[in-house]
């Protein structure tokens, strides 16, 4: 074979986002190596012009006539890089709301990032990803990294405890799902990219096997783990609870998306022949983690652990796109995960600064917080209300267009117990929006009364406010200007040809604008 045959073969140019990834990743390194740490003031930005600079990429590379690369080990399809493009964005905005953070506890800044870089590294070719052993590869780099994340702040008991957990049931998981993709890879006859497993698995006329059945439930189990589904969410309230805050921002949006991604791939292309099997579980799992999550989270008193709960119940909402097999429901999935991006990072970014301020995340203590800092009760106030799908603001869109593609593809129950469990939802949030915003002076905590002075010129600070602001515009527009998002969504599902190949064709009316509906 000759080199240009190879390199037509290879396609690297297809990686070049993740490409620019790794060259900040050693920019970082070699820069904290040489300036120690007097770098640590602007090496935060560095990695976000890096990210960016990616995001740039990935928007040149939309509608690529030859996406596939390294001989079918990876697709740089729309959908992946729609799904590359939020990850990239949810490490922008955590590096934005790190920097304080970090410099605060105590530890190195430059560490924190490369690691953060390295787990957005993982969620990005994961996917993209389309092959076994890269698959595997992709997803320990986000596992292992975001370990290392969750117990950063080693002078924590807290942290420390919450990466031991979050260690040993994240361990046991990949060795769940790695046995049910080895099982693949036997039944295919020794394949190993995903759409020839698929051809394997006919040829050798196993499609209703007890073999294939085990790989899919053992496959489920690693991806629920990821996306935080009941009863695979074990992790998730010690982990939001102990771990840095800024950490849990980029898990409950980054690691989240990685794994739908990875969950439409897989399942898409290796199991479109027991397709009513994997809709069945998804939809016990939907059904557990609405349940779950939302009656779990009215009895929170942290806000950490109310939004580890909250992030189960939206993977519930999220499931709903994912069951119908539809175009309108794999859109609405990416849609709902693009609007959810910015309305939980901006909820996190706005725990950060209260606790930085305060050095606590109890819900009492936020009690009259408008009198002291407005932009900060705006800020959460919006996207809480956001995530409890609140009309005009972008998650109420999110849910319509969920809710309507489950409802187009026959999934009546289901969405009825989404619009239950959503109402549910709203009791819950509004009553952190009631406490910080109705409460009289005399009813104010005494942490919100002791309240420091609110000044954006301390070191630090600036980057969170910049996060903040951007992340709760974002937020709004998104709800009111919710077109354009849609039609990005929907345009990377009608472009992506392996879900051509497998969506369940609806005779019904296409979905449209919500005044429409």
């Amino acid at each position: 074979m000759d080199f240009a045959n190879l390199a037509s073969q290879l396609n690297a140019g297809t990686i070049l986002p993740e490409g620019i990834v790794i060259v900040t990743l050693l920019g970082v390194l070699i820069v904290d190596l040489i300036l120690g740490r007097t770098s640590s003031r602007w090496i935060g930005y560095l990695a976000i012009a890096g990210l960016l600079a990616a995001i740039v990429a990935l928007y040149f590379q939309w509608d690529n006539a030859n996406p596939i690369s390294f001989t079918g080990g990876f697709t740089g399809d729309d959908l992946s890089i729609v799904f590359r493009g939020i990850i990239a964005l949810s490490a922008v905005v955590t590096i934005l709301m790190s920097i304080r953070y970090i410099e605060q506890s105590g530890t190195a800044l430059a560490e924190f990032i490369a690691i953060l870089l390295t787990a957005t590294l993982g969620g990005m070719f994961l996917s993209g990803a389309s092959e076994l052993v890269m698959i595997f590869i992709s997803l320990e780099s986000l596992s292992i990294s975001s370990y290392l994340l969750t117990g950063y702040t080693k002078r924590d008991p807290r942290s420390n405890e919450a990466a031991l957990k979050y260690l040993l049931i994240g361990a046991a998981s990949t060795a769940v799902f790695l046995y049910g993709v080895s099982l693949l890879y036997g039944l295919s006859g020794g394949q190993t990219e995903l759409s020839a497993i698929a051809d394997g698995i006919i040829t050798a006329n196993v499609t209703q096997s007890l073999g294939l059945v085990i790989s899919l439930v053992f496959i489920i189990a690693g991806i629920g783990f990821k996306i935080s589904a009941a009863p695979f969410h074990q992790w998730t309230p010690d982990v939001y609870e102990g771990a840095p805050t800024p950490v849990i921002a980029f898990l409950s949006v980054g690691s989240k998306a990685a794994g739908f991604a990875l969950a439409i791939r897989l399942l898409t292309t290796v199991f479109p022949m027991v397709a009513d099997e994997w809709r069945f579980v998804f939809t016990a799992l939907a059904i557990l983690s609405m349940i779950l999550g939302n009656v779990v989270a009215l009895a929170q008193t942290s806000m950490k652990r109310m939004l580890a709960y909250s992030s189960i119940a939206q993977a519930g909402f999220v499931m709903i796109g994912l069951i119908a097999g539809t175009e309108a429901g794999y859109a609405s999935m990416v849609f709902y995960l693009l609007v959810y991006l910015f309305m939980n990072l901006c909820g996190f970014t706005c725990v950060i600064l209260f606790s930085l301020r305060t050095g606590t995340d109890q819900i009492a203590e936020y009690s009259g917080l408008y009198q002291k800092d407005p932009l900060l009760t705006l800020g959460l106030s919006i996207s809480l209300l956001s995530l409890g799908g609140i009309p005009p603001l972008a998650g109420f869109f999110g849910k319509i267009y969920l809710f309507w593609a489950g409802w187009q593809a026959g999934l009546y129950g289901l969405v009825l117990l989404g619009l239950v469990t959503s109402v549910v939802s709203i009791y819950y949030y509004i009553r952190v929006v009631k406490m910080m915003v109705v409460k009289e002076p005399q009813e104010m905590s005494d942490v919100v009364r002791d309240y420091p002075e609110v000044r954006w010129n301390l070191p630090g600070y600036r980057p969170l406010q910049v996060g903040l602001v951007v992340s709760l515009i974002a937020t709004t527009i998104s709800g009111i200007l919710s077109n354009p998002l849609f039609t990005l969504a929907n345009n990377s599902i009608a472009h992506t040809q392996i879900l051509q190949a497998t969506i369940t064709k609806v005779s019904t009316v296409p979905l449209e604008e919500p005044e429409k509906l």
